[in-house]
């Protein structure tokens, strides 16, 4: 526990740098200019009898005997895709990302993840695949050799295995290529817009302050709290030119508002250099309940004709830690607060409920997001 006490009190620290100037280009998105997700249906060949088993996923054998049939491969009168048992072929669900201005010719990555009951992807090929858009349109074909960042063994009698790692997804890199390119409007008439990462209207004003400062007052003009339109020149060529200055600018952020992130399934807790505590006194203490019990048998008198009993008797204990109030002081750095709550000798589980207590309370200012 004081390991992790030291990683959360680092990591804390770590965020309560001074905020430092940032690129545009990190801290904006243009306009228009996005990645597609693709996907596709295909089957993954070579496995060494790791594939799917063909009786439990009908639709693998299925896609085998449609596929023979588009080659020209006639299967004998009477075939079913209940009687080929297909042991080095799996079906798979093939993913990419079409990233923006891709062209024909291009290459991209793919996942592939299996869809069946295929133990493991190692060392299969993945056969040509289509990939359509949201549209329905293919816009890649994917085909190559997987990669599996994993390994796995079993004995022979299949009562022992060792597995490392997920096995039944890959990747392939460069493994598709691109077939159909999606348009892509770098701006909308004489006009670019640019997103921010975060919605923040002080950043927003900084960022059109920024601009107007390196290029010519009214510029850029901020529409809210998110987007900010900036006049761009209309040559293809200047406007690159143009959004790769903008891009390169300096802009120092705003602050973010206090907050405090609990994932509850986790028990990790991070906050931000804005959060700040209240002096409060906090009392802390463990109550733990024991129920066991053991068995008693029970005899009966000589001569009575009477049976021997077993029967269960229940113990109950309870144990409470000594528990005492604890004094916490005003924080206003979060290197106090951290500090403050690793005084109090909690849990991260028990801190859950202390930083709900202390919300409840008046003296925790920040807001408290549970996930």
């Amino acid at each position: 526990m004081k390991i992790y006490r030291t990683c959360l009190l680092v990591l804390l620290l770590l965020l309560c740098a001074a905020a430092r100037a940032e690129r545009i280009k990190d801290l904006v998105s243009i306009q228009g200019v996005r990645s597609n997700q693709l996907i596709g249906y295909g089957l993954v060949v070579g496995l060494d009898g790791s594939g799917d088993q063909t009786t439990q996923t009908p639709f693998t054998v299925q896609s085998v005997i449609n596929m023979l049939t588009q080659l020209g491969v006639g299967l004998p009168v009477g075939t079913s895709s209940t009687s080929l048992q297909l042991k080095n072929v799996a079906a798979v669900m093939v993913t990419a990302a079409l990233p923006a201005f891709a062209r024909p010719g291009q290459t991209i990555d793919v996942t592939v993840s299996s869809m069946g009951n295929a133990k493991s992807l190692r060392g299969g090929t993945l056969l040509m695949t289509p990939l359509k858009g949201g549209d329905g349109q293919i816009y890649a074909v994917a085909q190559g050799n997987i990669l599996v960042g994993g390994m796995g063994a079993s004995s022979a009698s299949g009562g022992t295995s060792v597995q490392v790692n997920h096995l039944s997804v890959g990747r392939i890199s460069a493994g598709a290529t691109v077939e159909r390119a999606v348009p892509t409007a770098l701006g909308q008439g004489g006009y670019v817009n640019l997103e921010l990462n975060t919605t923040d209207f002080s950043t927003a004003h900084r960022v059109v302050d920024a601009i107007n400062a390196r290029f010519a007052p009214g510029t850029a003009v901020a529409v809210d709290g998110r987007m900010i339109k900036v006049h761009a020149p209309a040559l293809a060529d200047e406007r690159v030119t143009f959004l790769s200055e903008i891009e390169s600018l300096q802009v120092t952020p705003a602050e973010t508002s206090a907050k405090v992130i609990v994932n509850a399934r986790t028990g990790s807790i991070v906050m931000n250099q804005g959060v700040t505590v209240d002096a409060c006194a906090i009392a802390h203490g463990n109550l733990t309940v024991i129920v066991s019990s053991q068995p008693v048998i029970s005899q009966p008198m000589p001569y009575s004709k009477g049976q021997t009993v077993q029967a269960e008797k229940a113990q109950v204990e309870i144990r409470s830690d000594k528990g005492g109030l604890t004094m916490v002081r005003q924080s206003v750095s979060l290197g106090d607060v951290v500090k403050a709550l690793n005084a109090i000798g909690a849990t991260p589980q028990d801190l859950l409920a202390i930083l709900q207590a202390m919300k409840a309370a008046g003296a925790l200012h920040a807001e408290l997001e549970i996930i």
